[in-house]
């Protein structure tokens, strides 16, 4: 059963671990079409293709999308799998109602699981929500959205957060489908619960890097109560970009003989922000703290503060880039499920453009839109 809609999309664990390393067409051959089969013309691969590629081309929109369908080339619809019609064997693009339907339709968790980056060889995971502003329809609020994503830039999968909650009730759940074992998970201040570090720990075999603030008023009174001034074993990091220049200080502690009442917790870390603004002159101050279940040989300051870091990054490599490079945030789709899917279609574009040597996300739109109806299938593996 779909972990956020009523259809049955896929065996969760052992058909993602039967579709890692196949090619897109072939994952989304296993997400069963929503539509009722009186009156379906367009295939349903071929149709989430078309979106895909459009997104990939550079199309926010429905309409810019359908816009992108209506003007394809026959060569590019053969690719794509479109509908063959008359006896000439011309292929027919879907409109963009047609596209509209299916992406309102389409399963969001077995369209995010299929077409998120396989976690082979990923060294963490960090988890973090975004909400897409421009989804709010009356009197229903936002679509809130919990993502997981590599270390390296690599989107995993997304789920909405269904009203009334939050994404503490949302953690599990994204995570259960997955082989985390020996993956350090990172998220932030509000997932640090004793039910999330005992799931990853126990259940997952995984490890958890976890920030602390004042949300757990005990436990950061008592992280910053240890002895830091005393610690040794600290990492300095400094560079300068983005007209700022940054100076990190990492302490790592080992807690276990010092009562902190957190599961499997085995050192703690402080990590200090110097910044200065190259501009303005402005110097700012952040102190950060942390648990995990790292331990010393495990886990150097080095590596904790790399694992703190990775948890900023989907901040700056997903949510940002969605947000300025696609305007989600502008985005007037609000019906069905199509704020998820369509977020989970620029999720697909970032990485298929980051798999690609893309750096820029913006900068690789461009690039893709320059041969619209080629590159953006090639980029996306479709022969």
């Amino acid at each position: 059963m779909c972990r956020q809609s009523a259809t049955v999309c896929l065996i969760k664990s052992p058909a993602l671990a039967r579709v890692a390393g196949r090619p897109l067409v072939e994952r989304l051959r296993l997400l069963p079409d929503p539509r009722q089969r009186r009156g379906v013309r367009h295939p349903f691969v071929a149709v989430l293709l078309v979106a895909a590629s459009a997104v990939v081309a550079g199309a926010r929109s429905y309409a810019a999308i359908g816009q992108w369908s209506a003007n394809a080339p026959q060569h590019a619809l053969a690719r794509l799998g479109a509908r063959v019609a008359g006896t000439l064997g011309m292929r027919v693009a879907p409109s963009a109602a047609t596209i509209r339907r299916v992406i309102g339709l389409a399963c969001p968790g077995g369209l995010a699981d299929l077409t998120g980056a396989d976690l082979a060889g990923s060294d963490s995971v960090a988890v973090d929500g975004k909400t897409a502003r421009g989804s709010r329809h009356g009197t229903s609020p936002a679509a809130h959205l919990l993502a997981a994503m590599t270390g390296n830039g690599q989107a995993v999968t997304q789920l909405r957060v269904p009203d009334k909650t939050n994404e503490i009730t949302c953690f599990t759940t994204l995570l259960a489908p997955y082989d985390l074992t020996g993956v350090t998970v990172t998220a932030d201040a509000l997932h640090t619960q004793r039910g999330h570090a005992r799931f990853l720990v126990e259940e997952k075999n995984a490890h958890y890097l976890l920030v602390v603030k004042a949300n757990q008023p005990e436990l950061h009174r008592r992280l910053r109560e240890l002895p830091w001034k005393d610690v040794t074993a600290r990492r300095y990091d400094r560079e300068i970009g983005h007209c700022r220049r940054e100076t990190r200080v990492t302490r790592a502690l080992t807690v276990t003989d010092l009562g902190l009442d957190f599961p499997h917790a085995v050192q703690a870390a402080r990590i200090l922000r110097h910044r200065t603004d190259l501009a303005t002159g402005t110097v700012s101050r952040q102190t950060i703290y942390a648990i995990t279940d790292l331990t010393s040989q495990e886990a150097s300051p080095e590596r904790l503060g790399r694992l703190v870091r990775s948890q900023w990054t989907i901040e700056n490599r997903l949510h940002f880039v969605r947000d300025t490079t696609f305007a989600e945030d502008a985005s007037r789709i609000r019906t069905g499920h199509g704020p998820e899917n369509m977020a989970t279609l620029r999720n697909l574009a970032i990485n298929a453009l980051r798999a690609a040597g893309h750096r820029n996300i913006a900068a690789g739109l461009r690039h893709a839109s320059y041969e619209p109806f080629t590159r953006p299938l090639d980029l996306l593996g479709i022969a």
